[in-house]
Order: C-alpha cells, then structure tokens, then sequence
C-alpha cells in the first residue's frame, strides 16, 4: 500500500440525529453545491467564467452544516471559496452564475466574480480574495451588533492558511478580549494553496493556537455533516448567549486543485483517492439509505433536481447582458467638485 502524507481517517458512520425532512435538506444543499461547482469547472474550461475560480468540491459538509446551525439575521463572512455559502444562505443560483459570467444580473454586476460574491438581503458580506481578509471585517460586523445590543452571531469562513497571518492574531485577540459575537470557523484542508500544513505552521493543532485566545476551540470531522452541524449548533448557542467568541476548526479535505490555475504538484494522487472514500455526500447518503430514510429513487430525484437548477442558472446566465461600457467608471470614480 502506498505511504500517503495525510492518511484519511475512517469514513463517517453512526445513526442521524435528524428526522427524514431536516436530513434530505442537508443532502440537497450538498448536491445542489456539486453539481453547480461541477459545472463551474467545465464552463471554465469553455472560456465562459474566467479569472480565478476555488472549488468546493469535497467540503459541502462544512458549508452546509455550519450555516444551517445559523439563522437567517445572522452575519456571514466568506473566502474567496464561497460559491457554496451563498447558495446555502439563500443566493439565488442563477444570479451566482451571472456574477461568475461577469454578467450585469449578477450580485455584484458581474464585477466581483467568483471570489467576490455579496448579498445583503442575506446578509452575505461578501466572498473575500485576500487571505485573512474576513477576519477584521467579522470582528468589525460583531463590535457593532454588541455596540447595538442585539443578538446577531456573525460567523467568519477561513481557510487553514489565514491562522498564519497577522490578521487572524489581532482578530481573535480582540474578539477575545471584547466578548464579541463571533464564530470562527477554520475550514482546514491540510494544504494552504499548495504548502502542507505542517510545512507552514510549528504547531499544527490550531484549536492550541486560538485556545491561548482565552476562547473555547472545538475540531470537528468536516467532511461528517452530522459532526459539523451538531458542533456548529452548540457554538452558536454560546456566541448567542453572550458567552463570546467561539472558534471551529472543521477538518476537511478538498477533492479539487487550489485553484483553476493550480497544477496540484504538492500532494499524492493516492491520497486524494483515499480522502474521496470519505466524501460527504455519498457517506451521508450510505447512511441514511441504511436507516431506511432514503431510497435510490429518492436520491435519484433529487440529484435530477440539483442538475436542472443549474441547467437553469447557466441558461440564466448565458442570456444575461454586459454592463454597457459607459457604466464602467461608476462607483469607482467621482469627479472633483469645484472649490
């Protein structure tokens, strides 16, 4: 057997703790998730979404199980890898796809594109290209619902290499130290971009490095929906009760490159295919067609759902019109008033 860096643990098992309606709810939104990133990837191969493009592909689990545990007034903060946290919280596919064609009818106007995806009827405060860069813009969203005495949880999506930058630090130091409402959530694939984890940081246990935070720090199996989702729950019990800051650290695995770009040279092909026998949509799916909860019609219909929802978005999309050129210094540039 081939020695791989990162061995994936077994696969996720046991009973779901939820009745068929909640669980077929968590298995849509994953498969609603794939199918649209699926797609993603071969439209960008045919030249109709360009620039960059990050993958979702193999963390449904994370996405899905920690924004169900939210609710709809809650603050969202994202990376640069959220196509699946907007269509979660509520993003209507076809416009998502017309932000990543540079479309008008996008969210952004076709301006921000797949890293910058926004909607403040959702309270998604955007997709953010700079590694990190959420962090400050979440403790920013919590200081003022503490300032206003309300009851908002705002939860910030990181990858595992915004923990080495000097934002992450002053983030959680003044979370910490102003009891703010925030809950952190490290998505940690293992790789930032293309470094191992343990290539970067000289502790690879993160819970140690936000626990000298003075904050409670939970890890929990991201690529089991029922562990996100119950581990997400209790932390934004806490957030919400005034308890303040919280950090996850949701260990998953990504099934694509970095990025579109991304020639993947810096991980075993072994070890992907190990990591892919616990993807979280077909494990979850084994699960509750073993407790009689799904049936292979039903998951049959529903990824026929999923299919058609982006057959449609895509069709929204391609039929969506450019901003007119003469638009393209608005909101960028004011002229100088007189004196």
């Amino acid at each position: 057997m081939t020695t791989v860096d990162h061995p994936a643990p077994p696969p996720p098992s046991g009973p779901v703790p939820y009745d068929e309606a909640f669980a077929l709810v968590l298995l849509v939104d994953m498969l609603r998730i794939r199918r649209l990133e699926e797609k993603a990837a071969e439209l960008y191969g045919a030249g109709k979404i360009r620039g960059f493009l990050h993958l979702y592909i193999g963390e449904e689990a994370v996405g899905v199980g920690a924004l169900h545990a939210l609710a709809p007034e809650d603050n969202i903060v994202a990376t640069y890898r959220e196509h699946g946290h907007a269509l979660v919280r509520g993003m209507d596919m076809g416009v998502l796809m017309a932000e990543m064609y540079g479309k008008q009818e996008g969210c952004a106007r076709g301006r921000g594109g797949s890293m910058h995806l926004f909607d403040r009827a959702t309270r998604l405060f955007g997709g953010n290209a700079i590694v990190g860069g959420g962090l400050p813009l979440a403790v920013g969203l919590a200081l003022a619902e503490k300032m206003q005495a309300g009851r908002r949880v705002t939860a910030c999506f990181f990858g595992d290499g915004a923990v080495a930058e000097g934002a992450f630090h002053e983030s959680m130091n003044l979370a910490a130290l102003w009891k703010l409402p925030v809950l952190f959530c490290c998505e940690n694939n293992l790789y930032a971009m293309g470094t191992a984890l343990e290539r970067y940081e000289s502790q690879t246990d993160l819970c140690k490095k936000a626990a000298s935070y003075n904050m409670p720090a939970v890890a929990a199996d991201g690529m089991d929906i029922v562990a996100v989702h119950e581990a997400a729950k209790d932390a934004v019990a806490r957030v919400r009760a005034g308890e303040g800051p919280v950090f996850l650290e949701l260990r998953t695995y990504r099934f694509r490159a970095h990025s579109m770009y991304d020639a993947e040279l810096y991980r075993q092909k072994a070890e992907l295919e190990e990591w892919k026998t616990r993807g979280p949509i077909h494990t979850f799916t084994a699960r509750l067609r073993a407790e009689g909860k799904l049936t292979e019609e039903q998951f049959l219909a529903l990824d026929s759902a999923a299919n058609a929802e982006v057959a449609k978005a895509v069709a929204f999309a391609e039929a969506g019109t450019w901003e007119p050129v003469d638009d393209l210094l608005r909101d960028i540039h004011t002229p100088r008033s007189p004196m």
